[in-house]
């Protein structure tokens, strides 16, 4: 079993946001970087990042941190995402030493773009589906659509992406385990 710890970025600190809201974190440290060497010298195999800022804003925030957390650790297989909507973003990430890269909102606004991104970047694109009641959210959870997760995730099937992450935004930041059904559903 392959158990991947999360760093939530926001404002160059680790957090956790309460069912996605930017008002409602809670900072666990000033110091993303040693946050990742703790997790690496217990044992992780790979780090998923999210810079939560680059959600909302639509482009990279936290990108520094993300390239130091890639330096600091060369050997540790990273995906990330919040705020990639480019190419140019993508390439700069890989360049930087992250293996994957994850796709939401515009995965959910252009879905070609991703069928065209895991051709460019072949085995490097994941896509992330959030997901309220079962539609689709964008722009960091700030939007709710009227697109059902299922189906938008069975739509990636063919595309090559490597992977999905599933958020259900309900349970997010709430100690509430995860969603089964849901999960179950979409596998």
């Amino acid at each position: 079993m392959l158990l991947i710890p999360a760093i939530d970025l926001k404002d160059g600190k680790c957090v956790r946001l309460k069912q996605g809201r930017m008002e409602d974190d809670t900072v666990f440290s000033d110091d993303p970087v040693a946050v990742a060497s703790h997790w690496v010298e217990r044992g992780a195999r790979r780090l998923h990042l999210v810079d939560l800022n680059g959600a909302f804003a639509g482009e990279p925030v936290n990108g520094e941190i993300v390239k130091a957390i890639a330096k600091a650790h060369p050997d540790l297989p990273i995906q990330i995402g919040g705020g990639i909507r480019s190419p140019e973003i993508i390439q700069a990430y890989l360049d930087a030493g992250v293996q994957w890269v994850i796709i939401g909102t515009k995965a959910v606004n252009e879905p070609a773009f991703v069928k065209a991104m895991c051709e460019q970047f072949p085995g490097h694109i994941i896509v992330g589906l959030d997901a309220k009641d079962g539609k689709v959210a964008t722009d960091g959870w700030a939007n709710v659509t009227d697109v059902d997760v299922i189906d938008l995730a069975k739509q990636f099937e063919n595309d090559g992406v490597s992977a999905i992450v599933y958020t259900d935004i309900s349970r997010d930041g709430m100690l509430q385990g995860v969603n089964v059904d849901a999960t179950v559903r979409l596998a």
